[in-house]
């Protein structure tokens, strides 16, 4: 994406170590929150956070902007003391107005601060799964609050936590209250984080990544959820972030920090709209935004298929009550029908729960399909296809030399107690394939192929970065050079530079070693970079299926356009359309007449027009 230039105006570009910020906008009233001149370090080391200044009003939105390891959490933790036990305040204020005082957070007692968190200032986290109690239900988590800091009674605090449950959009508030996290969707487990965060009414909201974690659809109704809940109590809100597009549609004003310092710093609009440093205009090129494409040229169909989906249905027996209680039947895939040609790639798009990891694992041989359906792989345009559903053992340890997988989280994948050069090897290892030498010298080969230093290999997962971890992750999915890799998400863990630079190295690797993909993302901006042909599933099901440049052209179903209308544009003058998102993110029997699932009967998926398939109707 272009940087438009600056057209005067102010100059919001900071030098990393300056402090005097009364030359970016600040207002004529008294702030709510003052951070000045902020330092955390972590034992002898330098500081981690380096003399970091901003301010927000009541009812204003700050966004603080950066990559991981920026300082921007750091920052946001060290408001509510926080921090990790070996992190010390060096040096700083932290002025909270609260009430007609002026406190100081950083020289507060504990006793003191106890009384501030989660009153007059919450914080909503950024894996709600992680920081909701998995042994405690969801209602009584959120009464605590109101037990703590209002010394309501049990009763009264259930009243007050099942309305703010109805007020982020539980439609169940009942069930709700008595479900266990683990009961949750992420989009639901955000939406009680966010309950629990605001049913005290604070004064400021610190808001950490809260929607990295989650489907485009969902995300915009959280982001929509949040303005809402500002604009009713008049709250301030800090929102930390690495994504421009939810700056844009955001944020009041906008704080840009790499590295513990401060880089730019501004009203969303300048900073936006004419970015003077060159950090923020490294993240504004970075920024994934789907492309306007206008109508194309249809190009004929590929013959030569390495796979081939035919009829895939797959179904879960799941528990529904006590031990006694017969499991139900759950279709998680619906009859799906999908080729990947010979050296392209073919994603797979939708929001969480849609069967697409399932297809996934289905296409690896990881799991097996209903009755009638076959998976089939052609290694080479002259080979026969085999059937991945039915391989004998050796077959299948055969097929699994040819197909990998790129998992989503490459933390995860990697174990932390295997060096680098072990867990490159031990693919060859398990294959016996090659001396301990030539698998050594191999090792160092599959580093430099996906851009890493061959001294690398003697260190540990922990030892890297994010992006870093998932270059690795790809080596080992290259190790026994296979001719198809399935890809589970392998960016949406990532900032948007490092996402942008696995994306670059999957293009560079597909192109240089004729790799075949399919490709699993919730992230229509990403697939419209890399995907030849794109299958948009919900529930289980393909909706609408066509070249990117024609499904984002003319989509037509309406999830498709929900979709396309939730992802965020780092352009203040480009808003989400919340009621497009909505509509298409709503139930099936809601979506217009011609795309309805009505009394049970789902419309078919039928060519709408040459290489553009659509479930519809008419």
């Amino acid at each position: 994406m272009s940087v438009r230039a600056n057209r005067g105006g102010g100059n919001s570009c900071l030098a990393p170590l300056k402090t005097d910020h009364s030359a970016q906008v600040k207002d004529t009233m008294q702030s709510l929150l003052r951070v000045n001149d902020l330092s955390i370090g972590f034992g002898n080391n330098q500081p981690t956070v380096d003399r970091v200044s901003f301010s927000v009003n009541a009812g204003e939105t700050l966004a603080l902007v950066g990559e991981s390891g920026s300082g921007k959490t750091l920052s946001c933790r060290a408001i509510l003391r926080i921090l990790p036990s070996s992190a010390q305040i060096r040096s700083g204020q932290m002025i909270l107005s609260s009430r007609g005082t002026d406190i100081d957070l950083a020289k507060l007692s504990e006793r003191k601060l106890r009384g501030i968190r989660g009153d007059c200032v919450s914080m909503i986290f950024q894996e709600p799964m992680r920081s909701l109690s998995p042994l405690h239900r969801i209602g009584d988590q959120v009464s605590e609050v109101l037990k703590l800091h209002r010394n309501c009674s049990n009763s009264d605090a259930k009243r007050q936590a099942l309305a703010e449950f109805e007020h982020v959009g539980f439609n169940d508030p009942e069930r709700a209250f008595n479900a266990y996290p683990f009961e949750l969707s992420g989009g639901m487990q955000q939406r009680a984080m966010i309950a629990m965060a605001t049913v005290a009414k604070p004064e400021l909201l610190i808001a950490d990544e809260p929607t990295t974690a989650l489907d485009m659809t969902t995300q915009a109704q959280v982001l929509g959820l949040l303005k809402k809940l500002q604009a009713e109590s008049g709250m301030a809100l800090i929102l930390v972030t690495h994504d421009l597009g939810v700056v844009a549609n955001m944020a009041d004003q906008v704080v840009v920090m790499n590295k513990g310092h401060v880089m730019e710093s501004g009203s969303s609009g300048l900073v936006l709209g004419s970015p003077a440093h060159d950090y923020t205009k490294k993240l504004f090129a970075a920024a994934p935004v789907i492309p306007a494409f206008v109508q194309p040229v249809v190009q004929p169909k590929a013959t030569d298929i390495i796979l081939s989906l035919r009829d895939i249905s797959k179904t879960y027996k799941v528990k529904q009550g006590g031990a006694w209680t017969p499991k139900r039947s759950l279709l998680a895939v619906d009859n799906v029908n999908l080729d990947v040609p010979r050296g392209k790639v073919v994603a797979i798009v939708g929001e969480s729960g849609s069967g697409k990891s399932t297809c996934a694992r289905i296409a690896l041989g990881a799991e097996s399909v209903d009755q009638g359906g076959h998976v089939f792989f052609k290694e080479s345009t002259d080979a026969d296809a085999i059937d991945v559903q039915s391989l004998s053992t050796a077959q299948r340890s055969d097929f699994q030399r040819k197909a990998q997988m790129v998992f989503q989280d490459p933390h995860s994948s990697l174990s932390p107690r295997m060096q680098i050069v072990d867990a490159l090897t031990e693919p060859l290892e398990i294959h016996n394939i090659g001396t301990p030498a030539e698998r050594r010298d191999y090792a160092v080969e599959l580093l430099e192929q996906v851009g890493l230093d061959p001294s690398m290999l003697r260190r540990y997962p922990h030892a890297f970065s994010g992006g870093q971890r998932q270059r690795l992750s790809i080596a080992r999915a290259l190790a026994l050079k296979p001719r198809l890799l399935v890809c589970d998400e392998p960016t949406s863990a990532l900032d948007v530079s490092v996402q942008a630079q696995i994306l670059d190295l999957l293009e560079d690797i597909r192109d240089r070693l004729q790799l075949s993909y399919l490709f699993i993302s919730h992230d229509l901006a990403v697939v419209a970079r890399i995907a030849n042909e794109v299958a948009v599933m919900r529930r289980g099901r393909v909706v609408e299926q066509a070249p990117p440049e024609l499904l984002l052209a003319n989509p037509k179903h309406p999830y498709t356009q929900a979709l396309i209308a939730a992802h965020p544009e780092p352009d203040i003058h480009r808003p989400i359309d919340l009621e497009t998102v909505a509509l298409g993110a709503g139930e099936p029997d809601t979506w217009p007449d011609a795309f309805r699932y009505t009394d049970g009967a789902v419309p078919p998926l039928i060519e709408y027009e040459a290489n553009h398939m659509v479930r519809t109707h008419v």
